[in-house]
């Protein structure tokens, strides 16, 4: 992740936009850190940004994780059962 003062961001962001496409980069304002720029280097990168960020999957996350701590879960041995059997000819 690269550092980068918000004065020298300001004067070259196309530089820094290009830049962000491969890595972070964290623009610091009196030299603490103020803000992250994510660039996306394909459309995939982008549509996977917005789902992982989006309200309701993490919400829906969240539910899934306190339905297994509340022993609701189905175990992976169980899953990787019932798909082997599924693909048995």
């Amino acid at each position: 992740m690269k550092q980068v003062a918000f004065a020298e961001f300001r004067d070259h962001l196309s530089k820094y936009l290009a830049e962000a496409a491969e890595e972070q980069i964290v623009v610091t304002k009196h030299g603490k850190p103020a803000g992250v720029l994510t660039g996306f280097a394909t459309d995939d990168d982008w549509f996977d940004f917005q789902f992982e960020n989006d309200p309701r999957f993490l919400k829906k996350i969240e539910e899934s994780r306190a339905s297994v701590r509340a022993g609701q879960g189905i175990p992976w041995v169980r899953v990787k059962q019932e798909d082997d059997e599924r693909r048995k000819p």
